[in-house]
């Protein structure tokens, strides 16, 4: 009878620490594959396998697109890459970013639930905002356990905090904690669900995103939101007891992370417009010395207005970007630079 040898790890900002205590307290011959994801810079060669091989008895190793997945081995995705669980091998892709993130932990999450289902063991370390709480909840949802890290024991409590809100997680652990329970659990059997070696499961949206365009398959209705990746529209998706929004390409976002993206296009915007206010304002004081040197004072004055007008438009504009600024809080950075 199986156990539940498939062990995913998720996180972001704050995670590496705890991911690092986790590493440290498993066993070198554990019978089980661990799969790590943590917000990284696309732009960076990733350290992530050797600080991860550096921290305990496992090996980590970063994954190839069609790698087998073997026992006693840990599997990390390039930059910029999702990482994905086949039935028996990863993949690795260059798939749509889903919320804002590449890799994003929700598709490590939902793929490894729904090609081994109770075999599983979920993961949600600490990060800002709530990848990965949907994915945990289809970890569930297949009879998988579902581990948060401890809000109090984390850098950055939100990531952990929404999943415990939102999901029946299992156990909710400090992370120098989490290695013991895990190593429980690996010698746990389960009831495999039924799906023989020979089932394929259908090709997810983090592989090469959807063709719901030529397809014509598309929910009913979209939704009133647009994409802020691409543009597009976002239909609203019921994913068991959460919402998520997708766009016909396939990029993805839950509600909080579709609210942060949409602040950062505002900021960009007011940015935008600032800036065209100011170069109005600077512009048209040009135009009116020039039209008072050649004796036209009524155009000038004209001027004059126009530019005062577009001077305290800006003053606005500005305050409002330096309170947003203040009141901003947290905000998320990669775990790995």
């Amino acid at each position: 009878m199986p156990t539940r040898d498939i062990i995913v790890i998720g996180g972001s900002a704050g995670a590496l620490a705890a991911l690092r205590r986790i590493l440290g307290g498993l066993p070198a011959e554990l019978p089980a594959s661990v799969f790590v994801v943590v917000h990284t810079s696309p732009d960076n060669p990733s350290v992530l396998p050797a600080v991860l091989s550096k921290s305990g008895a496992l090996r980590a190793d970063e994954a190839t697109d069609g790698a087998p997945i073997q026992p006693g081995r840990i599997y990390a995705p390039p930059p910029d890459h999702h990482l994905l669980i086949k039935r028996g091998h990863v993949r690795v892709t260059r798939g749509p970013r889903e919320n804002q993130f590449r890799p994003a932990i929700d598709p490590l999450f939902r793929t490894a639930a729904t090609v081994y289902g109770p075999r599983v063991i979920g993961v949600l370390l600490s990060g800002g905002l709530d990848d990965g709480v949907l994915g945990l909840s289809r970890i569930k949802r297949h009879r998988g356990v579902a581990i948060a890290q401890d809000p109090g024991d984390a850098e950055v409590a939100s990531m952990p905090e929404s999943a415990i809100r939102q999901v029946a997680v299992d156990h909710v652990l400090r992370a120098d904690d989490m290695a013991a329970v895990i190593t429980g659990l690996v010698r746990t059997e389960v009831e495999e669900d039924i799906m023989t070696a020979n089932d394929e499961p259908p090709r997810d949206i983090a592989e090469a995103g959807t063709d719901a365009l030529d397809s014509g398959i598309l929910p009913k209705h979209p939704s009133p939101f647009t994409c802020p990746e691409c543009g597009g529209a976002l239909w609203e998706l019921k994913d068991g007891d959460l919402v998520r929004f997708q766009c016909h390409v396939g990029h993805a976002f839950s509600a909080e992370s579709l609210v942060a993206a949409q602040s950062d296009g505002l900021e960009g915007a007011l940015w935008t417009a600032l800036r065209a206010l100011e170069e109005s304002s600077a512009l048209r004081k040009r135009m009116a010395d020039h039209a008072r040197r050649h004796g036209m004072s009524a155009i000038a004055e004209a001027y004059e207005e126009h530019a005062q007008q577009s001077e305290d438009r800006a003053k606005i504009v500005r305050r409002i970007l330096v309170t947003d600024t203040r009141r901003s809080g947290y905000k998320e950075h990669p775990a790995e630079s």
